[in-house]
């Protein structure tokens, strides 16, 4: 049977390109420093961890299709209706939900110059059409999103802070953007790193879904809480659009050890914290280390830095990955997300970074490769 005898895929989805995460490995013997997938150094919450443990006594049992407990708890600790929170296999899957639900053929919806590159492939998969507004340094830019709005748009995503630039809007800006919204235009607010930011102007959008009908935030355990590998994500809704997603969410889409984990981690204030801290120091260490270098930093408030390097041969993004590969440092290449002079380094444990520096200035310096 020929492939045009067999099943035919949904046109537009042969034009998605796959999600590729950072590098993880390389080969041969020897530690690795992986600072590609803004993970955080320390790890999850000791708390966490035992509660995963102890729910993986229960492996033979399904877990609670309404993640109730989970959703109390995110409800306890930022003070939100549990009957608003829907929680998914990390927040990537609320936002495939949201899109499922609200985009099809003949939509649009918009996001950013340098965005998550999860949302394009959101759009496509539900049949509508992608629209890419330009950011200005690297920053989201309210007008050129406004400026993209059509008849057609049914979603905006907005990455605040953005990954991998680092740069936010701050709340007046955000107010300002969904003011300029038609009503029938939702504007998800994808806060993934907002626990990082330091920053007296900035919300991560609780206020705006508490006091409109057509804005959703979406947040991870993948980050601050170190349970990437668990899956745990949440979105925090209008009743409305709390309603329509679990009308076609998976029956079990959080596993039972992974919910666990997750709301022991909002215990765990300490933790969070700490980590919070070690971050704030260590990313304006880097930040200041790399600028002395000569590399061109973006201003962060997240958990990681965009470096972009000159276009003079020999100190290219590209050369610099495969110089840092040889001294078996993993940063995150960029040219998918529309920065090929860049690299994102994530903030790691304080010899880590010290490594990465010291490995980038033998790299500036024209040292040779490690063989």
């Amino acid at each position: 049977m020929t492939v045009a005898e067999g099943p035919q895929v949904r046109p537009g989805i042969l034009t998605i390109d796959p999600y590729v995460p950072g590098t993880s490995q390389l080969p041969g013997a020897g530690p690795v420093i992986k600072l590609s997938s803004n993970e955080t150094p320390h790890g999850p919450s000791l708390k966490a961890k035992q509660a995963y443990r102890e729910a993986a006594e229960k492996l033979d049992r399904y877990p609670d299709g309404s993640s109730t407990a989970l959703r109390n708890a995110i409800g306890a600790r930022f003070g939100l209706n549990p009957d608003h929170i829907v929680c998914g296999c990390g927040s990537d899957e609320i936002l495939h939900l949201l899109s499922q639900a609200y985009l099809g053929p003949g939509d649009e919806a918009i996001f950013t110059e340098h965005g998550f590159l999860v949302y394009k492939i959101v759009t496509i998969a539900a049949g509508a059409m992608p629209v890419i507004a330009p950011e200005t340094n690297f920053t989201a830019d309210v007008d050129a999103i406004l400026a993209a709005v059509t008849p057609k748009t049914r979603i905006v995503f907005l990455a605040n802070p953005n990954n991998p630039t680092g740069t936010y809007l701050g709340f007046d800006e955000i107010r300002r953007l969904h003011g300029g919204l038609p009503s029938n235009v939702l504007l998800v607010l994808d806060a993934a790193y907002a626990e990082y930011v330091k920053r007296n102007d900035y919300e991560a959008g609780i206020e705006l879904v508490a006091t409109t009908a057509n804005t959703v935030m979406t947040r991870t355990f993948s980050k601050i809480h170190g349970l990437a590998s668990a899956r745990v994500g949440w979105g925090y809704c209008p009743a409305e659009i709390a309603q329509m997603l679990n009308r076609i969410r998976g029956p079990f889409n959080v596993t039972g050890p992974g919910m666990a984990a997750a709301a022991a981690a909002l215990e765990d204030r300490e933790h969070v914290a700490r980590s919070v801290s070690h971050n704030d120091e260590w990313l304006h260490w880097l930040e200041s280390e790399m600028k002395a270098i000569g590399l061109n930093v973006t201003e962060s408030v997240g958990n990681f830095l965009l470096l972009r390097f000159p276009e003079t041969s020999g100190r290219t993004a590209a050369e610099a990955d495969t110089f840092l590969k040889s001294r078996r440092i993993i940063l995150r290449r960029l040219e998918n997300y529309g920065i090929p002079d860049g690299l994102r380094m994530t903030v790691g444990l304080a010899d880590e970074n010290r490594a990465v520096v010291n490995a980038l200035k033998d790299f500036m310096n024209g040292a040779p490769a490690d063989a």
